[in-house]
């Protein structure tokens, strides 16, 4: 049995962050929904499915997982958007399954196929996936949520974090007694999870009285950083020293952070090093935050947030919202931003004043003026910050980088 992870045509609903990976490649909690999906297959073969243009950078990312490929008869296809709850591996299993389509409303969940109706897409896998290419297929109703929305992974990342957190202890993961470390401040020891390698220096106090908090391997926090559960710190990460990171954050390996965080994802090798607060919020990989930054996350008259996406204005209907930015993004010193801004991809804000609500990828400015980004100069600055980080820029980086400014091209109007 195949169990290929796919990507369905509401991919567009996770932008700017997408751009660079598959859906199913985002961070909720500590793992990414791919992980959390294979978790409940334990021992199954698991591949994915990505739009072509990813392809390259997928393999990079998972040199043990097929890509684009059907090998085995039968296949279960599960959508990359799923919500992994307790009973997920039961409802979709594969082997009580006959060949249909799995929905929840219009969202499209799973797909079985095999034989001659495997057969018509082994050999040409399309890019997204949908539910009316399988109108001749019998079609099952399953209680399995989905996420519709980026926010909505911001929304649930705290109760992610528990629920990843209680996985990976069953993984006889070995930590270190809080009680032993000297200088530091705890609260509610027991959901306190301090891997070996990591320092954690006079000063910090950790507070897990309303939820976990993990301190993965080699990660430093210093001197006077306050972090309150449910929090996870991710491999080498570093939260500098008086940072003050609260509830439902989760920060991603190599990031560097300080100033005030709260309810926000940060994917790997991303800063915010100084002073300044983010909140509610999702920041891709490689995004850099000046000293100072800052973005509202609640509307002075407490109203729902609206945002801009793919062309349109939608009300989210929650009412904190800070910022989404996407990979390789960077704001200047003092950048301020309003409540639900979303920032494309390889970005440089700067200037006074909010600059707009929506700022389309390789954008190069703010409020006064908004040019584009040279493709030539934004990937030569992410060499440069890769390099730092002991990461080689590749040419499957460089073909990224093309696709996606070709793919943006025509929100910069040109």
């Amino acid at each position: 049995m195949q169990i290929c992870i796919f990507e369905d045509e509401k991919y567009v609903n996770f932008y700017p962050l997408v751009y660079a990976r598959p859906v199913y490649d985002l961070v909720c909690g500590i793992k990414s929904l791919s992980e959390k999906i294979s978790r409940e297959f334990p021992g199954e073969k698991i591949t994915l499915h990505c739009r072509k243009y990813l392809e390259d950078t997928v393999k990079l990312q998972n040199p043990d997982l097929d890509v684009n490929l059907i090998n085995d008869d039968p296949c279960l296809f599960i959508n990359g958007r799923v919500i992994v709850e307790t009973n997920l591996g039961e409802m979709l299993n594969p082997q009580r399954l006959d060949d249909c389509v799995l929905k929840n409303g219009n969202n499209l969940i799973a797909i079985k196929l095999s034989g001659s109706n495997l057969l018509k897409i082994k050999n040409n896998v399309p890019d997204t996936f949908n539910s009316e290419s399988f109108m001749e297929l019998p079609s099952e109703n399953v209680q399995v949520k989905t996420y519709n929305y980026l926010w909505d992974l911001i929304g649930k990342n705290g109760s992610e974090i528990i629920n990843d957190i209680d996985s990976m202890k069953k993984e006889n993961y070995e930590f270190v007694d809080p009680n032993m470390i000297k200088g530091i401040n705890i609260i509610n020891k027991e959901e306190i999870n301090i891997c070996k390698s990591a320092a954690i220096k006079p000063g910090v106090v950790i507070d897990a009285s309303n939820g976990p908090v993990y301190i993965d391997e080699n990660a430093i926090i210093y001197p006077n950083a306050v972090i309150e559960g449910p929090v996870y710190i991710g491999e080498s990460a570093k939260i500098k020293a008086g940072a003050s990171i609260y509830e439902n954050v989760s920060i991603g390996k190599i990031c560097k952070i300080g100033g005030e965080v709260e309810d926000s994802v940060f994917l790997p090798y991303s800063n915010k090093q100084h002073a300044g607060f983010i909140g509610h919020s999702y920041l891709g990989s490689w995004v850099n935050l000046g000293a100072d930054s800052n973005c509202s996350d609640l509307k002075n008259n407490y109203s729902t947030v609206k945002v801009q996406l793919n062309g349109k204005v939608i009300d989210t209907g929650i009412q904190f919202l800070g910022i989404v930015m996407g990979d390789h993004s960077k704001t200047a010193i003092n950048t301020m931003f309003n409540t639900g801004t979303v920032v494309g991809f390889s970005c440089n804000i700067f200037g006074a004043g909010f600059p707009d609500k929506y700022i389309p990828s390789f954008s190069w400015g703010g409020l006064e003026s908004l040019n584009t980004y040279e493709l030539n100069k934004s990937i030569a600055t992410a060499k440069i910050v890769m390099k730092r980080r002991d990461e080689e820029f590749l040419p499957a980086n460089e073909k990224l980088f093309e696709n996606i400014f070709k793919l943006t091209s025509e929100e910069r109007n040109e």
